[in-house]
């Protein structure tokens, strides 16, 4: 255990000081991923790089992390492909219904983040653009 910090000493130095004193001691050596490059950046702070190659790893969707406001915008952009996967009319009337009841909720309780700038789908448009595509294949 780390012995505690003397009072009227900064806490930089003394961190600073317990990694010098453990780096003297070894136990820095043979950690995974000694030698190896650090992972390019992403433009983001290292907290949100490391968030999201941990993501990744665990083969998770990423667009869980977005707000709100922005993961419903991007659900809407990304129905129509969504709906060509669907078998039925009516479960996409299901998927489409389901989608426009999350964003008005969003409406109702939306208090942070970015605005919310998110239009109800029209489901009658999403239904005939999935007709369309299913007689394109």
């Amino acid at each position: 255990m780390t012995r505690r910090k003397p009072p009227k000493v900064a806490f930089r130095w003394w961190v600073d000081r317990q990694i010098d004193e453990a780096r003297d001691r070894g136990e820095f050596d043979d950690l995974p991923g000694t030698g190896k490059p650090l992972p390019k950046p992403t433009g983001h702070d290292a907290a949100t790089d490391w968030v999201l190659r941990q993501v990744r790893a665990g083969g998770h969707d990423t667009k869980a992390l977005l707000p709100p406001a922005l993961a419903l915008k991007r659900e809407v952009q990304d129905l129509p492909g969504r709906l060509t996967a669907e078998r039925t009319e009516q479960r996409v009337r299901e998927v489409v219904d389901d989608l426009n009841t999350r964003i008005r909720q969003a409406y109702l309780n939306h208090h942070t983040g970015p605005p919310l700038t998110v239009a109800l789908v029209d489901v009658e448009e999403a239904v005939a653009d999935w007709r369309r595509s299913r007689a394109a294949s």
